[in-house]
């Protein structure tokens, strides 16, 4: 393991885990264009932290599991934004917020009482919903009247994503990290 390597890619997913609240805190303090340009940096940070890792084969449990917290974190940060700062979108959105909402509820609740902690796969369809749900949730606090077809994108990929892990908590009798995806398991 090369330890500097180690140190300064989880360093890059604890500045995402502790950014998370600041985020919040932006929200809650009234100061939308700070937190709307912090917001993509967590999000960019999402996208290379992983990346990195595997690039520099300094990849842990640990890191994992901080990585799947603290993307957590950011999206839950992200989502109190959407609910604080475009209260219209939400009250058009509910019905397919809420499904996403249950679903990720019932694949946590799974996951808790299967392993007793989170899961932590990295499938390739969580990776992609990541993707379409940073990209929107990025440019719905930046362009004004963002097309809904950015919102529909995330929602479904994050819909398959959420069914994939929900049928993966009962395939997998142990927690596992970096899961592909149903189909290579089953298939290998």
């Amino acid at each position: 393991m090369h330890k500097p390597s180690y140190y300064v890619i989880n360093g890059i997913t604890l500045y995402r885990l502790l950014i998370a609240p600041v985020l919040v805190y932006l929200i809650i303090a009234g100061n939308a264009d700070v937190f709307k340009w912090l917001l993509p940096i967590s999000f960019f940070t999402d996208l290379i932290d992983g990346y990195l890792a595997r690039r520099y084969k300094v990849t842990s449990i640990l890191g994992s599991r901080i990585d799947s917290v603290a993307d957590d974190l950011t999206i839950v940060a992200a989502i109190v934004g959407v609910f604080v700062l475009k209260p219209a979108f939400v009250r058009e959105q509910i019905v397919l917020i809420v499904i996403m909402l249950v679903l990720y509820l019932i694949q946590l609740i799974s996951a808790l009482i299967r392993y007793k902690k989170i899961s932590s796969f990295h499938t390739y369809s969580a990776k992609v919903a990541a993707i379409l749900q940073g990209v929107f949730l990025i440019l719905i606090f930046l362009w004004p009247g963002l097309p809904a077809i950015f919102f529909y994108l995330a929602a479904i990929s994050t819909l398959i994503d959420l069914a994939e892990e929900i049928v993966l908590v009962y395939l997998l009798p142990d927690w596992q990290t970096d899961v592909k995806g149903i189909y290579w398991l089953l298939k290998g």
